[in-house]
This record gives structure tokens, C-alpha cells and sequence, in this order.
């Protein structure tokens, strides 16, 4: 199925990064020739009450008319006017511990989430979280640290391959994107390339192949180190544009526990990441 239509969470503070992510995400909408939606959400705090002097009132007025929402709102309708595409917002203000979940709610109804991500970031973390559990619908994580470098056409894609359920589940959600690629690249972690690791890395690249993406299989020994680390230095060192791959192959509070490949990628993508659950 095509990818038509894209939401857009706008959460935080919106410094440099943040506005430029809105700008990357909406390109990468237009690249898809998909609708965008964005919803902007605040947290709705008591403030206590001000005593303000007369020469006070017309500096607060403009603060408050500049708050965080509306210039998220600003950056997006100018992004969404450059590229020359269909999009609408909307924006509201919710106690904090109601924002993920609100967002997995308007998830359902688009076939893709584009979420910023900001590195090493409990918010961004609980959010993506309830995003992949609560909306059933896939997510592209852009990460604010790599931002300027990042590109919205996906030349050079890798798929995460670990054989799981999930990766098969991101697979079938990434295929426009990898129809669309001029590489695609199947990667497994494994420091023993064994008949079965090779025999499901040829069944994914003949399954691909009926669907016209001709793709290639590769393994890398993971050495000791962290599989998440190791999927991001493959990435960089062979300029991966996007990488696909499932969340959670173990149980969440496993990963909470031990760590894991989906807590290593979310808590500092490499590039752009497709993910589903």
C-alpha cells in the first residue's frame, strides 16, 4: 500500500534542531507525495497569577502570542508552503501524562508517523514507546542531531534483518520506500554465519525481488559489541540513508532492564529509522 498520508508530532521546545527536523519531515512527505498532518501539544501546567505593570503588558502579550506551539505551527506552515504540498494542524494544551497517548491516537489514522527525536531524551522515548505500542501504525524517527546532514529521498536503505516477526511486520510497512530506493541492502548482526541465518537472508531478498526491489544480503560479527551500535556504525560507514528494522524483539521490560537493540536506536538514531512493532 502506498504512503498517502503522514502525521506529524510537534512536542517540546523549539530551538534550532526541532524547526529544522519540521523541515526534513515535511520534505520527505513531499518526496512521498503524501497529505501531512501535524498536531502541536503542550503540557497544560497551573501558572500562578502575575501582577503586571502597565509598561509590562505589551512585552507579555507578544510572549505569550510566540509561544512554543505556535512556532512549531509557523515552522510547519512555512515548510508545508515551500514544498508545495497538502497539510493542516492543529494544536492543543493536555497534562503531560496524556500527550503519548493522544498522539498514538491520531497515529492510527495515517500510515506513517514522522517523529523527531531528540538523542538520549526520556520524553522522546515514552512517546516513541506508546507510539509503537498503542497506534499500530509504523514510525520514521528523525534524529535532531543529524539533522543537517540528513537527506528526505531514500537512495541507500539497510534492513535490520534478526529473522523476528517484527522485522518481517517493518519489512511489508517500509515496501514503498524500498521500492523507491537504488540500493537496498538486508543486514544481519551474527559473529557465526550459519545455513540458517544465510537461508533467511535468501528467503527475504527472493521475497523482495516479487515485489521488484532487488535487493543484496550481507552479515557483520557484531564483536562484542551492542547490536544497535553496531546496525550505526554499518549505517555510517556505507552512507545508509534509512534504516528499517522492528522494535522490541524481547519483551520491553527486558530491554528496560538489559538494554537493547530498539532502546539503542531510539536513544540516538544514526540516520533516519523506520520502525514498526
Amino acid at each position: 500500500m502506498p504512503i498517502k498520508d503522514v502525521f506529524l508530532p510537534l512536542v517540546g521546545q523549539p530551538r534550532g534542531p526541532a524547526l529544522a527536523a519540521i523541515e526534513k519531515c515535511v520534505a520527505v512527505a513531499a518526496d512521498l507525495g503524501a497529505r501531512i498532518s501535524a498536531l502541536a501539544l503542550e503540557d497544560e501546567v497551573f501558572v500562578r497569577p502575575q501582577v503586571i505593570r502597565p509598561d509590562d503588558a505589551a512585552s507579555v502579550a507578544t510572549d505569550a502570542a510566540a509561544g512554543d506551539m505556535q512556532l512549531f505551527l509557523n515552522a510547519f506552515t512555512s515548510a508545508v508552503s515551500r514544498a508545495n504540498i497538502r497539510g493542516q494542524s492543529r494544536s492543543a494544551k493536555l497534562p503531560e501524562d496524556q500527550i503519548a497517548s493522544m498522539l498514538a491516537e491520531h497515529a492510527r489514522f495515517s500510515d506513517l508517523t514522522l517523529l523527531p527525536v531528540k538523542p538520549h531524551d526520556s520524553r522522546t522515548e515514552h512517546i516513541v514507546e506508546t507510539l509503537l505500542f498503542e497506534s499500530g501504525r509504523p514510525l520514521l524517527l528523525c534524529p535532531e542531531q543529524h539533522v543537517d546532514a540528513l537527506r528526505p529521498e531514500f537512495e541507500n536503505v539497510m534492513i535490520a534483518w534478526d529473522h523476528s516477526a517484527r522485522a518481517a511486520r517493518a519489512v511489508g510497512d517500509a515496501m514503498p520506500i524500498l521500492q523507491a530506493a537504488a540500493s537496498v541492502r538486508v543486514l544481519t548482526v551474527a559473529d557465526d554465519k550459519t545455513d540458517a541465518i544465510e537461508q533467511s537472508g535468501a528467503a527475504l531478498v527472493s521475497h523482495l525481488r516479487e515485489h521488484g526491489v532487488l535487493a543484496s544480503f550481507e552479515t557483520t560479527k557484531g564483536s562484542g559489541s551492542s547490536i544497535g551500535k553496531v546496525l550505526g556504525s554499518w549505517a555510517n560507514s556505507n552512507a545508509i540513508d534509512a534504516i528499517v528494522m522492528g522494535a522490541y524483539r524481547h519483551s520491553r521490560l527486558n530491554e528496560i532492564v538489559w538494554g537493547g537493540v530498539t532502546k539503542t536506536v531510539i536513544g540516538q538514531p544514526p540516520c533516519w529509522v523506520m520502525i514498526s512493532h
